[in-house]
């Protein structure tokens, strides 16, 4: 229940239309969970440790010092919330379908700044940073990630296993067990690392899913 209120907030903060909207929590894994579209607002987990994808307003001490991005333990947790967004100049508008191979940005819920990567290094494994950058005017190619689903679906769905590979740097979005232990105490290095490993798998977990447009 306090799901679904946090979730209507989010909309009433978004003016988007709640009409058909589906408050999901997260689900056993399969291939048959609500469809996931532009506009929807998700929290995604890492498959191996079920941390969240996480932001908040604290810069990196090192490399960019952009917004950092980590990986975080609980549920219950409004900086895990990441909108959907097409690449810009596209035909693609709030409610269309996501196949795999499309290339897509995350928008930080709270903070409105979008998921990045670029060729710094990140703070405790050395890899590639993954940060947050931009506003809603701001965006650019270190914005965009290639959505690749794993398995046979077609179309994002939630739980469904996906990877999402950065376009300018070639690295896929990655974490694993090693842990801050200051700034973001308890919380888990997200970075990207250039190949196909275990640990750069995600689902859709938790999240507002807004319901497929039809073709007009």
């Amino acid at each position: 229940m306090a799901l679904a209120f946090f979730g209507l907030s989010i909309f009433l903060f978004l003016n988007l239309d709640l009409d058909g909207a589906s408050f999901s929590p997260a689900s056993a894994a399969s291939d048959s969970g609500p469809e996931i579209t532009y506009g929807s607002v998700v929290k995604l987990m890492h498959e191996r440790t079920k941390y969240r994808l996480h932001s908040h307003d604290v810069p990196y001490g090192s490399g960019s010092g952009q917004q950092s991005v980590t990986g975080f333990p609980n549920v219950d947790d409004a900086n895990s919330y990441w909108i959907v967004r097409p690449q810009p100049g596209t035909s693609a508008k709030q409610g269309d379908s996501i196949k795999t191979g499309t290339i897509i940005r995350l928008q930080h819920m709270k903070t409105r700044k979008w998921l990045h990567s670029h060729l710094h290094a990140s703070p405790i494994s050395g890899n590639l940073e993954v940060s947050c950058f931009g506003g809603e005017n701001e965006s650019d190619t270190g914005d965009y990630w290639r959505l690749m689903i794993e398995g046979s679906g077609k179309t994002w769905k939630q739980d469904q296993r996906i990877r999402l590979h950065h376009v300018d740097t070639n690295g896929y979005l990655h974490s694993h067990d090693k842990r801050y232990q200051r700034i973001a105490g308890g919380q888990q290095e997200v970075c990207g690392v250039r190949e196909k490993r275990a640990d750069n798998v995600w689902l859709a977990a938790e999240g507002i899913y807004l319901p497929v447009t039809e073709s007009k």
